[in-house]
């Protein structure tokens, strides 16, 4: 890679990055250019979707089962590695670009299928039962009766500008994304912009912080650009800490350069010259592919000292984070990049104005800052164009859950969540009945089927009790208790308390334990027990609401909602809990009771030498009984049961 590299590396520098227009390009460098890009090329180029969900699916195998189809049958081709192009339910995708003709995906492609999919495309018979579409090119021939992955139901509604290029180019390769029109939008705006000009372009586009809060970036930025100080910092915010988030993940393992290219425009606006991405530790084909990606862009030119004669000095630092979810609010992110303990800090000052090593500090989060360069070569009109009158341009969901197709999705602020689910996503599985859909993470709340129409914007989800938060969304269906839901979250959120403010800490420890007492069935509970655990009941929403009001921070701040967007739109879920001791979705074990139908019932015993308590008693060839008070609710015995006799009642 280092010295096809250095073989482009005049050529893209003095053609394409010292020229901020395309409208000059000559045919030579258009021909250079489509080779870079693979568009016309001699040579096979076979891809396969190598991110994280790739991996996790099979797709090392598929790297190796295509190195040795290429080795035996003696083709010139290349191997890519790419990033997850979004439908993850569909990894492994291998994906073949024959010369002079379309770039052809497969879905499903594990090791054992890679050789009758390579034959298929080489012998010109494709293999229906996995293609999964073509790549529009107007370079390039289509193939017959194959349909255009833009088509697909799952990226028809998207609208995709920070996932433009994932699974599309080579994450690692620095003169694929040049060749893509990548760093082209910073150096023209460090050559012709000034500062606050760059800080108003931005807020004119309307781009808010998608971490969550969502505060105008462009203001965000000027708070710093105004500070005086002899040092500023950028912050890169890659603790993706929320369960069922994978966004930042994706991005970074996909199209680095992107990200790379976005903070460089956001530290020129402020005045910044030195930068951190503060990864997560768990992240390591991330970080793996985002250190190459720095050192390329340092080899070019593109960070470090008097970028392209500018003036400007840049350069970027990978810090990584234990995986600590408090790190995800900034003050205490702040803090472990200084060495301390992360626990965040009484505001104000706020970073912009007293941040790193006390000094002027922006931080933004992945997907804010891979906005950025967009936003700069399109315009801040082009952007705010996109989306809702206050929510602009596009939002990456993490889908996963109860739906037939989970990845991420980048669709435009204002779509309903309805057209995520059952369109984009494909429904609920199996048939079930959607129930609700958790969005924003431990911070957010559900929307349930009353509210599926509303849009995608920051301020309609607040007006329903819940968020945007950093992305996740997390479909659930009829066999999903909400209870046992509240519960998981609020464990989580106990277990990643800092511990640094008694609302928190304490607030969130005894919202847990009221979860957990009416989750279980108490064991000889005397009636002072009894009514001490329905006190604790009767105040677990006003004990949200305090906590609401007196954390430090936002995690703290947020923490109760989960609990409270259930309670509002599922109470009767929690009064079945608690007053008639079941569980309707019969998830909470402890509140399950199974009955033998004694008419089905062959006595076959096949339950008694499974049950862990010996709660099931009865004679050979007889049917059988469970004993009630030795029941703890497992389920083993109806999953052993092969005469459907054991139900839960």
């Amino acid at each position: 890679m280092n010295s096809q590299i250095s073989n482009n590396k005049n050529f893209l520098i003095n053609n394409i990055l010292n020229k901020f227009s395309s409208d000059d390009y000559d045919k030579k460098v258009i021909e250079k250019l489509d080779e870079i890009k693979r568009e016309k090329s001699s040579k096979t180029t076979i891809y396969v979707g190598a991110g994280t969900c790739g991996l996790g699916a099979g797709a090392n195998k598929t790297i190796e089962a295509a190195k040795t189809y290429i080795k035996n049958n003696k083709i010139e081709a290349d191997l890519i590695e790419v990033g997850c192009i979004g439908l993850c339910s569909s990894e492994p995708l291998l994906d073949v670009k024959i010369p002079g003709k379309n770039r052809l995906s497969f879905e499903h492609i594990t090791g054992d299928k890679v050789e009758k999919t390579l034959d298929s495309v080489f012998k010109n018979s494709i293999n229906k039962d996995n293609i999964f579409g073509q790549f529009k090119s107007e370079k390039a021939e289509m193939w017959e009766n194959i349909p255009y992955i833009e088509d697909h139901p799952f990226f028809a509604p998207q609208t995709r500008l920070v996932l433009k290029n994932c699974g599309i180019i080579d994450p690692v390769n620095i003169e694929e994304y040049i060749a893509y029109g990548g760093y082209k939008s910073f150096l023209k705006t460090i050559n012709n912009y000034t500062l606050s000009e760059v800080c108003d372009f931005v807020e004119k586009s309307g781009l808010r912080g998608r971490g969550g809060g969502g505060f105008s970036t462009g203001k965000k930025w000027k708070f710093a650009m105004n500070t005086t100080a002899d040092q500023k910092y950028l912050i890169c915010n890659a603790d993706e800490g929320d369960p069922g988030a994978f966004m930042d993940r994706a991005v970074i393992e996909g199209d680095p350069h992107r990200l790379i290219e976005g903070m460089a425009i956001s530290a020129y606006g402020i005045g910044a010259s030195k930068a951190y991405v503060y990864i997560r530790a768990e992240y390591p084909l991330a970080i793996k592919r985002l250190k190459v990606a720095l050192e390329d862009a340092r080899n070019y030119g593109l960070l470090g000292e008097n970028i392209f004669n500018t003036g400007f000095d840049f350069d970027i630092i990978i810090k990584m984070g234990a995986g600590a979810f408090v790190c995800g609010e900034e003050t205490a992110l702040i803090n472990s990049i200084e060495g301390k303990r992360g626990m965040p800090k009484p505001r104000p000052p706020f970073p912009a104005v007293c941040g790193l090593f006390g000094k002027p500090t922006i931080i933004n989060n992945v997907e804010t800052l891979s906005n950025i360069a967009g936003i700069f070569e399109r315009g801040h009109e082009w952007f705010s164009e996109i989306g809702t009158d206050t929510s602009k341009g596009t939002k990456v969901f993490a889908l996963s859950g109860k739906v037939a197709l989970t990845g991420l999705v980048e669709i435009p602020m204002g779509t309903t969540i309805r057209d995520i689910v059952f369109k984009i996503a494909g429904g609920v599985k199996n048939n079930k009945k959607f129930k609700a859909v958790q969005i924003g993470g431990p911070s957010g709340g559900c929307i349930t089927d009353e509210n599926l129409d509303i849009q995608i914007d920051y301020e309609s989800l607040i007006k329903v009790g819940a968020m945007m938060g950093s992305g996740g969304l997390v479909v659930m269906d009829e066999d999903t208790c909400m209870v046992d839901v509240a519960k998981f979250f609020m464990d989580f959120i106990q277990r990643e308390s800092c511990g640094k403010c008694i609302p928190c800490r304490e607030g969130t420890k005894r919202m847990l334990e009221i979860l957990e007492s009416i989750t279980h069935r108490p064991k000889n509970e005397s009636s002072n027990e009894a009514l001490l655990r329905f006190k604790g009941i009767l105040q677990l929403e006003k004990l949200g609401k305090v906590i609401k009001d007196t954390s430090l921070c936002g995690l703290g701040q947020t923490a109760p909602n989960p609990v409270l967007s259930t309670l509002k739109w599922f109470r009767d879920e929690y009064e079945a809990h608690i007053f008639e001791r079941k569980c309707p979705a019969g998830v909470c074990t402890d509140l399950r009771t199974f009955i033998i139908d004694v008419d089905k019932c062959t006595g076959c015993t096949a339950c008694v030498r499974k049950c862990p308590t010996g709660a099931i008693i009865g004679s050979k060839k007889s049917p059988h009984f469970i004993v009630e008070e030795k029941c703890i609710g497992c389920g083993t015995c109806e999953e052993i049961c092969k005469f459907n006799a054991i139900s839960i009642v």
